[in-house]
């Protein structure tokens, strides 16, 4: 989903062509189809994050631009092949425009001294005239898409800039509005421009000379900062969105004034991540972005019809869990306490609203219950039906949980490893806290809850069996030359893997001990978490190095599949669905599916 920040508006845009729409998360450039939200393509070579993007006139190239004052420009087909770097400005940027020919490209942001805004040829780098004027950040730009060519620029400064061109000239600024200018656009026929502003009006403007020719209502207009703008194909209504929670539809009249012909309402809780900060009209579509991340689709032939709406991570996701009872469902969790549900096939299905908003560390879930461990030192237990939890029961251990495991088969029973052991669960209940002596850094239960197994920072795997609410230790295995990270019990159990900080994993025999797979070494940095295909037949792990290995467990290692920069950032979770298809997700917020051909 789109990063997104309080008090900021966020510039989406699209193309007309493809009907899709470009924007930002992280260091990544995201592609979406709005015929097929499941149709998406992500670029991902920013080395800072990036913060937005645009498709050139043709449809043929992107220019996206990141914090650190870059503008990459780069082909929309076969493996976005890179044309074009420039540093174009010294800080973040943070709107950009082509020119109607696809030869320049305006950029604005921050910057050093007075340097807020560049144009440049888009080949060359070369500048195209001078722009003075502005004493603060520039957060919108726009170019007239007719000749004569003029550029307008917007910011923090109250102002709106006009310059002629090119190479391009300080003209003349308006004062109208006493609030930060958050976005300025050009009428798809060039004849006149329109700006909306952090104190709750328009001004629209003649697209050649600049006067002010007129505004947008007050009567029915928005109550909160106005946070972009868009203009419809035809160039006879306008789009905006608001802290308000509110989407407007304005009728621009004759006369250049603008009455409200609709109010739409976005799908969403009331709360503050139900404020709106990025619209698009394209086509037939009126898109808009709330704070929360939630997509809202709506149709300009239909205003009536209730939107499509699809949302998803912002933040690293840090766990996956299917149900088993139906494994095309998919829930997933990112660390700010967000926990969303996917089905196979169709993509999101909802967020699931819990009554309490705590971070989350660990997520399993068991049929119709979720467990979460916290940042707060609680293990919460949720019952879930459809898209709706019940009451949590938070059971707090006195301790950081590391890691957490629940017997599948009886799932009352749930063990949590902490610093200096474990706390075994039943229910609700705390049945035993158990110091074990040495630094605990993983553990895993099996599936009937008779044995469990604990890594330790010396990188042994110690394995215990479970009677009452005691363990015994029965062995300890080693192996691993680093702390151990990850545990997972094969699904048949005849089997367990484990994986260490070192990049290691090894595969061994649960009834003998010994090492099943070995010479598991092909990651290149620490191995955050592992995952069993349902038949017991492959095993795939991921690591912070980017990538997803998945091994055979009848063969060696070394006739892997390397899934090669599965996510920038790192990988931190995988679930198979079934026997040939993979589910992994990572610090970059995204979720991919990968199917593996058999052999």
């Amino acid at each position: 989903m789109p990063t997104t920040e309080r008090g900021r508006g966020i510039l989406i845009s699209g193309d007309a062509k493809s009907n899709s729409i470009v924007y930002t998360n992280a260091r990544s450039v995201v592609i979406v189809s709005l015929e097929n939200p499941l149709n998406v393509s992500v670029y991902g070579e920013h080395a800072y994050p990036a913060t937005v993007a645009r498709f050139s006139p043709n449809g043929e190239w992107v220019a996206s631009a990141d914090a650190s004052g870059t503008v990459r420009i780069w082909g929309t087909r076969n493996d976005f092949v890179l044309k074009k770097e420039f540093r174009v400005l010294s800080g973040r940027i943070d709107d950009l425009q082509w020119s109607p020919d696809g030869l320049r490209i305006v950029a604005c942001g921050e910057g050093k001294g007075k340097s807020f805004v560049r144009a440049f040829m888009w080949d060359s780098g070369t500048n195209v005239g001078e722009f003075d004027g502005h004493s603060r950040r520039v957060l919108s730009c726009a170019y007239k898409p007719t000749r004569p060519f003029r550029v307008v620029t917007c910011g923090e400064d109250f102002l709106v800039n006009f310059y002629e061109g090119p190479p391009f000239r300080f003209k003349l600024s308006h004062r109208d509005h006493s609030n930060f200018v958050n976005c300025v656009r050009y009428s798809p026929d060039g004849s006149k421009f329109i700006s909306v502003s952090s104190d709750k009006s328009g001004f629209i403007f003649d697209g050649k000379s600049a006067e002010k020719i007129g505004e947008l209502s007050s009567e029915g207009g928005h109550t909160g900062s106005i946070y972009a703008v868009s203009w419809s194909p035809d160039g006879k209504q306008v789009l905006t969105v608001s802290a308000d929670k509110s989407a407007k539809v304005w009728d621009i009249s004759e006369d250049n004034n603008g009455k409200v012909k609709k109010t739409l309402t976005c799908p969403g809780t009331g709360g503050v991540e139900d404020m709106l900060v990025g619209c698009l009209w394209l086509n037939d579509y009126l898109v808009t972005v709330s704070l929360g991340g939630i997509i809202s689709i709506f149709l300009a032939s239909d205003l009536d019809k209730a939107p499509t709406a699809f949302s998803g991570h912002m933040k690293n996701v840090s766990s996956l869990s299917i149900l088993r009872s139906n494994p095309k469902v998919l829930l997933s969790s990112s660390y700010d306490g967000l926990i969303v549900k996917w089905i196979q096939g169709i993509g999101y299905s909802g967020k699931l609203q819990r009554k309490e908003g705590s971070q989350i560390k660990c997520l399993v879930a068991v049929e119709e219950e979720i467990v979460t461990s916290g940042f707060d030192n609680k293990i919460r237990r949720v019952s879930f039906h459809g898209d709706q939890c019940g009451d949590a029961e938070a059971i707090d251990i006195g301790s950081q949980p590391k890691d957490l495991s629940v017997a599948l088969l009886s799932p009352e029973l749930a063990l949590v490893s902490i610093d200096s052991g474990v706390v075994m669960l039943r229910g609700t209940k705390i049945v035993s806290t158990i110091d074990l002596g040495f630094v605990v850094t993983a553990s895993a239960v099996s599936p009937d809850g008779s044995e469990a197994i604990i890594g330790g920072q010396d990188g042994k795997l110690h394995i215990y069996s479970i009677s009452g609410d005691t363990l015994v230790e029965e062995a300890v295995l080693e192996k691993h030359r680093g702390a151990i990270s990850v545990i997972r019990y094969s699904p048949d159990v005849s089997m367990f893997a484990s994986g260490d900080v070192n990049r290691e994993a090894i595969v061994w025999d649960r009834a003998s001990h010994e090492v099943k797979l070995k010479n598991m070494l092909y990651h290149t940095a620490r191995i955050n978490c592992l995952a069993w295909s349902p038949d017991s037949r492959r095993i795939a792990t991921g690591s912070l190095d980017m990538c997803v290995i998945i091994y055979e467990i009848d063969q060696p290692a070394s006739s892997r599949i390397t899934i090669k920069g599965a996510h920038l950032g790192g990988v931190y979770g995988l679930t198979f669905t079934d026997e040939y298809s993979l589910v992994s997700s990572g610090e970059d917020a995204f979720i991919r599916v990968w199917k593996i051909t058999p052999p």
